[in-house]
């Protein structure tokens, strides 16, 4: 056994060890796996109770309940058969495109589309099978099993993930993370973990690269201080002092065999090693890693709006106004109403703004200020420091322009609707970055040059991530993070996310 000493260090204890341990020496961690365990063990007999019920109700509505044996095609094989059998195939592919890999379970898209995917994959080779083969398999039988557990297996993925957030939110199920690397690399990550613990992870603590050494034991994150270890010669004797089931590299420049040697001295702790690329708010569509020679390299897309993008986004947006204004046509007939005998003034508020490409465009909104309401910005502006130190976008609280109409339709967003038309006219988008009035963000570099890229739309990131509570800077940075990752999954997502913030009410003013 390697000798060991037990120091004191900057930010707490550990153990220093003058060898480097080894993997044989050191039991695997199983308080992760455990929770990890057994979530996934309930998602996966949910998926096969989904599938079971979906297959069974869709024999029940095609060939009823008393014709169990009945025919489902030119191979004369009994229906139920038939309906075991695209179950088995079902939950296989359930598990082949990798629903329950731990790394998507609780955050992101990916395993939402992974199920979507893996659906309609069976359905697609059944489909192919029948054509080919003349099975003539029941096609309302099908018809009805499909829909019917693809809605069933997403509506119960959501369920589990909403479980887990709250959980984590109280400070259950999360992994422990230690970040690697210097205070300033790890206060960006740290910064984002803290405020978000529905990710899952609970940051303990900042471990110095060796040779390094910090001043201070501790670092400042929001209302939380982190502590930093230092003077060692091995980051498992951190992970040891903080019980860290997860270990993430910001680093920069790491190199590969820092990180290679790392793996292999966490190996033994069952510790997951993350690594921060250090590309800012890049998402996982547009990256891949490669092999070049053995050594991995991360290759970034350009951002996706070719010709196929740009058609399947602008269907999207015509069938969600489309629909939107059919069912919110009483709402906008009562709220003109309203308007209109509360001053006499106009009941809409157009304004020029900046779309795709630098067009301009006027938008329409109901409108929620007394009448010129623009002439008095500048007062209420010298009135609100505090608010005007939002370069960017400027909207105060407590405006005394707004109308009692007006703050009510702010609250409910109701005021938004009218931009429906603004969609139908191709100017915007039903989910985008928010139209800029002209020269508004000009002073920050490339900020309104990537937002051109796209159209503005009604909603977007930021608006379902806090609304006008969010700090500018988050803004700005969320409003990139939409326009540098664009996907319809991503728009999907938005438009759920758009319906409870609407609800909720938080940050609308």
């Amino acid at each position: 056994m390697a000798d060991r000493q037990a120091v004191n260090v900057e930010g707490g204890p550990y153990l220093r060890r003058r060898t480097r341990p080894t993997a044989q020496a050191e039991p695997a961690r199983g308080k992760t796996q455990g929770w990890v365990h057994g979530y996934l063990v309930r998602v996966a007999w949910t998926d096969a109770l989904i599938v079971a019920a979906s297959v069974t109700i869709a024999q029940i509505v095609r060939f009823g309940a008393d014709n169990a044996m009945a025919s489902a095609g030119a191979l004369d094989a009994p229906v139920t058969i038939v309906s075991v059998v695209l179950g088995l195939t079902w939950v296989g592919a359930l598990r082949a495109f990798q629903t329950l890999d731990r790394r998507i379970i609780g955050a992101g898209t990916a395993e939402y589309s992974r199920v979507a995917t893996a659906c309609f994959a069976v359905f697609g080779m059944l489909a192919i099978l029948d054509l080919l083969f003349r099975l003539n398999i029941a096609r309302g039988f099908l018809a009805v099993a499909l829909p019917l557990g693809t809605l069933g297996l997403l509506t119960a993925r959501w369920g589990w993930r909403r479980r887990l957030s709250w959980q984590r939110a109280h400070a259950q199920n999360q992994d422990q993370l230690l970040i690697v690397g210097d205070p300033e690399a790890a206060h960006p990550l740290a910064k984002r973990l803290v405020k978000r613990p529905t990710l899952g992870y609970e940051v303990v603590g900042v471990c110095l690269p060796p040779g390094r050494h910090s001043k201070s034991g501790s670092l400042a994150v929001g209302e939380h201080s982190l502590p930093v270890y230092s003077h060692f010669e091995n980051i498992s004797d951190a992970v040891r002092a903080c019980s860290a089931d997860a270990v993430a590299i910001t680093t920069p420049s790491p190199g590969h065999e820092f990180i290679r040697e790392l793996s292999w001295e966490l190996e033994g702790l069952g510790v997951d090693v993350l690594v921060a690329p250090g590309v800012t708010d890049v998402a996982g569509p547009r990256m891949m890693m490669r092999q070049v020679e053995g050594l991995p390299l991360l290759h970034i897309d350009k951002p996706r709006y070719g010709a196929s993008q740009t058609v399947l986004k602008t269907s999207l947006d015509y069938v969600v106004a489309l629909v939107a204004i059919l069912l919110a046509a009483p709402v906008m007939f009562a709220t003109a109403i309203a308007i209109k005998a509360h001053d006499g003034g106009p009941v809409f508020y157009r304004q020029l703004r900046v779309g795709k490409d630098g067009q301009s465009f006027r938008v329409w909104k109901f409108r929620s200020m007394r009448p010129e309401a623009d002439k008095f910005q500048a007062g209420v502006s010298a009135a609100a420091p505090g608010v005007a130190q939002r370069s960017v976008f400027f909207k105060a609280e407590d405006d005394p322009r707004i109308t009692p109409i007006g703050r009510f339709i702010r609250r409910t967003s109701i005021d938004e609707l009218p931009q429906l038309f603004n969609v139908l006219t191709r100017d915007m988008s039903v989910v985008g970055p928010r139209p800029l009035v002209p020269g508004e963000g000009s002073e920050i570099p490339n900020f309104v040059e990537r937002r051109l890229l796209v159209k503005p739309g009604i909603t977007g990131l930021w608006q379902v991530s806090g609304r006008s509570d969010l700090a500018e800077e988050d803004r700005i940075r969320l409003d990139l993070v939409y326009v540098e990752n664009w996907s319809i999954m991503q728009d999907l997502t938005i438009l759920w996310r758009t319906v409870k913030a609407v609800l909720k009410k938080d940050g609308a003013y």
